[in-house]
């Protein structure tokens, strides 16, 4: 259904837990609906209506534009003007039976398979091809279907880079030579096809954009970034095809998480730290500000929830689930020296907190640390979890990252950069990104920023080196030997300078 209406399967999803769908999505959706229902309790009498696709919307059809019919019927007038170029298939004598598959139709006469080009009887999700690789293969011997086999033998959008999905677009799934298994392809010329890897997808976004604009880079650039939030979410698509679990993308949403004003900020508290030293030893002290790589992109592995939050009252946390939380923070006695995990908050009472905060301050109150009493759970809202359900997303982005940085690709780097900070930031209330509502991840993955930010001060501080500040989600200074602890370069794992500057210590 996804495919048919050009949005992602967790649209769809939102749809059939309440969201409704809009605009001209509404009359697709609508006209989908009536089609299977028809198609479950009998199919209509022809002579009351012997066109079945007379009411159908143009991107449900396949006919969105003259161009693309012209091209897509050519084979099928060769065929009946030159019966020859059919004869590989047609020399059977009888037309093929159609197998037992909702997604394989029939043609009414051979047209080039899109991956091999030879002629075919089957049309699977949208496109004329084998139905086997087994079966391209037996076929690459025999002659293309008519004059125009070579332009068509090739999917039109195989060097397309990621773009964003079309409102009129039939994306169909294409299966890989060799392989036999679909992956993501999309009709129209402006979105991304299944043409590869999805690694591949962001190398050809790249080139297609330098292509573009005449291998201006500032001009590719400003192109790539406009597109990195659907380019993103394609990515995300792409990669979760076959996972354990779908990406519900339009739950319910508690009250706590929805802005009370267009401006104004919802009722969670991300513990985002803003820590400086209250007082440094007397002397002159040398501090190093060091940069932590891609601080969104590694927090992208954290405990997210999978369905609909669901409402419990109590002191119990269930490590399986996760969330939001209404808690009494404890107190933190070391602010001298280290940070207060919840950040720089200073009103007191209850607080709704995020599951990446909850579980850090759980661990500090804990007998390996010590560092504090434990928070007191008055209610939350949680669904049960996994810590690896962008975790295929994120190794991709992390992947691609390395490459760049590697080939001094400058281009391609700000692109991913654009891509993963720009999906955690449009995730909750945006109108950039009407395909994901899902503020609880966006919380969660910001307040895992934070934490590991916090874990890496708190490394640190054991080591022996002195805390001077802590801010943002990748901001650390601190005085002594660092390299002892941390490892410069631009990796994930590894940290950057940002700035050196001296201090000279106060006595407390």
């Amino acid at each position: 259904m996804a495919r048919a209406l050009g949005v992602s399967p967790s649209t769809v999803a939102g749809w059939e837990t309440g969201r409704d769908p809009a605009g001209d999505t509404r009359e697709k959706y609508a006209y989908f609906l009536d089609r299977a229902r028809t198609r479950l309790t009998g199919r209509p009498d022809p002579a009351s209506d012997p066109d079945p696709h007379r009411a159908a919307p143009a991107a449900l059809t396949g006919a969105a534009t003259p161009e693309d019919a012209a091209v897509e019927d050519a084979p099928m007038r060769d065929s009946r003007e030159n019966p020859a170029a059919s004869a590989p298939e047609a020399a059977s004598a009888a037309v093929p039976a159609v197998p037992g598959d909702d997604d394989v139709e029939l043609l009414p006469a051979p047209q080039p398979c899109v991956l091999c080009a030879a002629a075919t009887w089957y049309r699977m999700a949208g496109f004329p091809q084998h139905l086997s690789p087994d079966a391209c293969a037996g076929a690459a011997s025999s002659p293309a279907v008519g004059p125009s086999a070579s332009p068509v033998s090739a999917p039109r959008e195989a060097s397309t880079p990621l773009r964003t999905p079309a409102p009129t677009a039939a994306p169909s799934p294409t299966p890989v030579a060799g392989t036999g298994r679909p992956v993501a392809a999309r009709r129209d010329s402006a979105s991304i096809t299944g043409a590869g890897s999805a690694a591949h997808l962001i190398t050809a976004a790249v080139d297609k954009a330098l292509a573009d604009h005449h291998g201006d880079i500032d001009a590719a650039a400003a192109a790539l970034v406009k597109r990195a939030i659907p380019d993103a979410m394609t990515l995300l698509d792409t990669v979760r095809k076959g996972g354990r679990y779908d990406v519900i993308a339009h739950p319910w949403i508690p009250d706590i998480l929805r802005k009370p004003t267009a401006h104004g900020a919802d009722q969670v508290w991300e513990a985002r730290p803003k820590w400086t030293r209250p007082h440094l030893p007397t002397g002159r002290h040398h501090v190093t500000a060091l940069d932590i790589n891609g601080a969104y992109l590694s927090a992208l592995k954290t405990h997210l929830p999978i369905g609909q939050l669901e409402h419990s009252t109590g002191p119990h946390h269930d490590r399986r689930r996760s969330g939001v939380h209404l808690i009494t923070p404890p107190r933190w006695e070391h602010d001298d020296v280290l940070p207060n995990p919840l950040g720089n908050r200073e009103e007191p009472g209850p607080v709704w907190v995020t599951e990446p905060t909850l579980r850090l301050l759980l661990r500090l109150s804990g007998p390996r640390h010590g560092l504090c009493e434990p928070p007191v759970i008055h209610e939350s809202f949680t669904s049960g979890a996994t810590e690896n359900l962008l975790e295929k997303f994120r190794v991709l982005l992390k992947d691609a990252r390395d490459r760049a940085i590697a080939a001094g690709d400058d281009l391609t780097l700000d692109y991913v950069k654009a891509m993963y900070s720009k999906f955690v930031s449009t995730m909750g209330e945006s109108n950039y990104n009407r395909q994901l509502y899902r503020p609880d991840w966006m919380h969660i993955i910001r307040s895992q920023a934070f934490a590991n930010l916090w874990t890496k001060a708190y490394k640190a501080h054991e080591q022996g080196l002195t805390l001077v500040r802590v801010m943002g989600t990748d901001e650390l200074h601190l005085t002594g030997d660092w390299r002892t602890v941390y490892t410069e370069g631009r990796a994930l794992t590894e940290v950057k300078i940002k700035d050196t500057y001296t201090l000279d210590g106060t006595p407390g």
